[in-house]
């Protein structure tokens, strides 16, 4: 079976790569325009980039920073930003996965215990439905500390929020608390 990955960083890469590597050939699937800063953005992509280089597996990337992209999505009901993010980002996983001859895909986005995990599987299908892909359900979550601990211990790069400025924001309001 050959499977697309959409990941959101290295870090949640690592277990999920290694359980769907099992099942297929997987490459790993680049397109976050949430992520805010540039500079941050750019860490990101290509520490997943560097990745994938070092484990042997495919990567591919859509599209490139795309704050404007991603704000004109969600403004200026950002109460739903979650929502909207994830449709974005899984939309082009599926489209991708579809156009390019996948068998399947999946996310990273469900190894996160910090994700809205039924909202993810339910736009995920949603996405799958719409552009004739095959979704491939993994509850990754069990695997999330051990993939931390397996990331650093790669010397990947680690990120302290999700990625959105609204995130970045709240990760330093809470500190000030």
């Amino acid at each position: 079976m050959k499977i697309l990955l959409h990941a959101c960083c290295a870090p949640c890469a690592v277990k999920c790569v290694e359980i769907l590597q099992k099942e297929g050939d997987t490459s790993l699937f680049w397109c976050n325009p949430n992520i805010h800063p540039l500079t941050e953005y750019r860490a990101r992509r290509s520490a997943l980039e560097a990745y994938a280089k070092d484990i042997g597996v495919e990567y591919f990337e859509k599209g490139g920073y795309g704050l404007q992209e991603y704000l004109s999505a969600i403004w200026p009901n950002t109460s739903s930003r979650c929502a909207t993010c994830y449709k974005m980002r899984l939309d082009q996983t599926a489209k991708y996965a579809s156009e390019n001859g996948f068998d399947a895909f999946s996310t990273t986005l469900l190894i996160s215990p910090y994700q809205d995990h039924n909202l993810i599987i339910e736009i995920a299908k949603a996405a799958a439905e719409k552009y004739g892909a095959t979704l491939l359900y993994r509850d990754f979550r069990p695997y999330f500390r051990e993939g931390q601990a397996q990331a650093r211990a790669l010397g990947l790069y680690m990120q302290k929020y999700c990625g959105c400025i609204f995130s970045e924001q709240e990760r330093y309001s809470k500190k000030k608390g």
